[in-house]
């Protein structure tokens, strides 16, 4: 019963970092976390609060 405390606290106070994480990786990425991607948007990642990362398409140009 003891082990299980700790891990439950271990995990309760990783879980905060971990969210962090997904945010920071997204706006490296330079999108942004929203609840739904516009239609002008892909989604690249998530981020916390079950949110997406989305970024605005880039047109291809042909040459």
């Amino acid at each position: 019963m003891r082990t299980f405390l700790v891990l439950f606290a271990v995990c309760l106070f990783l879980a905060p970092a971990r969210n962090g994480f997904f945010d920071e990786r997204c706006y490296r990425l330079k999108g942004r976390c929203v609840r739904s991607c516009q239609k002008n948007e892909e989604l690249v990642g998530l981020c916390q609060k079950s949110q997406q990362c989305c970024l605005i398409l880039q047109p291809c140009w042909k040459s």
